[in-house]
């Protein structure tokens, strides 16, 4: 269970890091590129933020998430630098890729297409009576 203190330092910590990271992108030349942060979950000692960040297109999502984690110590200073009135102690950044889109997207062509295991029985695995 999230305490107020852990949702409120997660809300700060997401807002200005989609700040931080849609500057990077186009400073780095990607202005087509939609980086989101769709959570941060702060542990209860407010140490650690695990960060999950959404990246479209997809397709340079594992190069930027890269990018993202060697340049975590610039990150955070740049996190500090924008929260000092707010935290004492900026948690350690742990960034996630945050496939839950995709996941979605893919349910939904299966349903739509010839992929659908509800119409077509054959793509479903049989199953063994016990």
């Amino acid at each position: 269970m999230e305490t107020q203190r852990q949702k409120k330092i997660a809300g700060v910590i997401q807002e200005d890091i989609v700040d931080i990271l849609q500057r990077a992108a186009i400073d780095g030349g990607l202005q087509g590129t939609i980086i989101s942060v769709t959570k941060v979950n702060v542990t209860t000692d407010l140490s650690i933020a695990k960060v999950y960040v959404s990246i479209f297109p997809n397709d340079k999502a594992a190069e930027l998430m890269e990018g993202i984690k060697s340049n975590q110590p610039l990150i955070k200073h740049e996190l500090a630098q924008r929260t000092r009135n707010q935290l004492r102690r900026v948690p350690e950044l742990l960034f996630f890729l945050d496939d839950s889109l995709d996941y979605i997207e893919n349910i939904e062509k299966s349903l739509k297409g010839d992929e659908n295991p509800i119409k077509n029985r054959d793509l479903l695995d049989k199953r063994k009576k016990l």
